[in-house]
């Protein structure tokens, strides 16, 4: 196979996200194959720390980087700027490697996409990762109130309707999200073929037999806790669109019902703003536990858990959101406390052995969940684990890649 990608993210490869959302995915088509290109915009201080990492890992598998330098400010001038520079870039890549198609991540790539399309014929991959515009509104990102941001979010919109009707494939992340664009008028005039494909977890690094009962005893006696202890724990940052007082207060019921119940937060947000949360919250800083973890230890952290949870809000922009996190712990065997109006997550649950779904967020709710929670003793690690590799499998989602792929392929030789 003599084919050649050009992979376009404005997130950098030396970002944690793309470790573990871009690069595995993409070694998996390398290895089908094809000939990758990543362009991608890298933070500087990210670059710094992970770039010698980065490159030698491409480098075993043959993929080529052409990263540029990520630019933060002013505010939204930075990034038409990006923009204008990945245009320029991606150009003298097409223009020397040949590149057949182009895949492009998110609403920033996306408008490399359409210049290439429109300037070389190229088709090109329109892999929204979800309704980015809408995100910004809903998670007070942009403050649609100032005619600034209102203004941007019109134009990002509009943009959406292009990518639409410019793109030869659209992904998506949920069946949700894929069910909500074909109901868009844009849509319904353009048939562009939509793909679901969620955002898959390494099943291998995030399995129950990953980490040794040794290992994981070390972590307790570091953090001060006991094996009899109830954990509960959170994965990643909190705030934007993760219900953080609610989840607290969830938190605060179940220590209700069990004083030595340990709230452990793996998150790379500051303790002090953590801890001062909890305060407000009247909850004892002695039953909170909060570290920041490197990807390659985040199972052995997690696999403290008992139980963990999630809730994000159930906004319009949440119908195209895959939490990373979901199949992850999922595949570490852990039950999940989630809510619904996200993406396909109450779906999702509704086919593990394990779980709950809070549709009201009160304390009934919560101390309902709470006690059912703490009754329920049993260990479905493996059936859980079974339920992330049906729905969040990397080899999967390399698999359903390949296919999108084999499809630009074939039709880029025909004409």
């Amino acid at each position: 196979m003599n084919v050649s990608v050009l992979y376009i993210s404005y997130d950098g490869m030396t970002d944690n996200l793309g470790q573990s959302q871009v690069i595995p995915y993409l070694i998996g088509l390398q290895k089908k194959g094809y000939a990758i290109h990543i362009l991608s915009c890298e933070k500087p201080a990210a670059f710094a720390a992970r770039e010698k990492h980065i490159s030698k890992l491409l480098k075993k598998y043959k993929i080529q980087w052409h990263p540029i330098s990520y630019t933060s400010k002013p505010a939204v001038f930075s990034t038409l700027y990006d923009i204008h520079r990945m245009q320029k870039e991606a150009r003298t890549i097409v223009q020397k490697h040949a590149i057949s198609f182009v895949h492009c991540r998110s609403y920033i790539a996306a408008q490399v996409g359409v210049y290439l399309a429109k300037n070389f014929s190229i088709p090109w991959i329109f892999d929204m990762r979800g309704f980015w515009a809408d995100e910004r509104i809903e998670g007070g990102i942009w403050d649609s109130s100032k005619f600034l941001y209102h203004r941007i979010y019109y134009y990002f919109k509009q943009l959406e309707k292009t990518f639409v009707r410019s793109a030869s494939h659209i992904v998506s992340l949920t069946q949700a999200g894929k069910q909500e664009i074909e109901q868009w008028t844009i849509y319904k005039t353009y048939k562009t073929p939509i793909h679901v494909i969620p955002c898959c977890a390494d099943l291998q690094l995030f399995s129950p037999t990953a980490v040794s009962e040794r290992k994981k005893q070390k972590l307790r006696n570091e953090l001060y806790i006991t094996k009899k202890q109830f954990v509960l724990s959170y994965l990643g940052s909190f705030g934007t669109w993760y219900m953080t007082e609610e989840m607290f207060d969830f938190f605060k019921v179940l220590h209700s019902f069990d004083s030595d119940a340990i709230f452990l937060c793996i998150t790379a947000d500051e303790k002090d703003t953590i801890e001062q949360i909890a305060r407000n919250k009247d909850i004892p800083l002695d039953s909170l536990r909060v570290v920041a973890a490197n990807r390659e230890d985040v199972p052995a952290y997690a696999s403290l858990s008992h139980w963990s949870i999630f809730f994000i809000l159930p906004v319009y922009s949440k119908k195209a959101s895959s939490p990373t996190k979901m199949g992850e712990l999922l595949g570490l065997g852990i039950p999940l406390i989630c809510n619904d109006g996200v993406g396909d997550v109450s779906a999702i649950m509704q086919k593990c052995v394990q779980g709950k779904v809070i549709t009201t967020h009160n304390q009934q709710e919560y101390a309902r969940v709470a006690q059912e929670v703490l009754k329920d003793t049993a260990d479905y690690k493996n059936e859980l684990h079974a339920t992330a590799c049906d729905f969040y499998s990397l080899d999967m989602g390399i698999e359903l890649y390949a296919s999108l792929y084999k499809d630009l392929a074939e039709k880029t030789k025909q004409s």
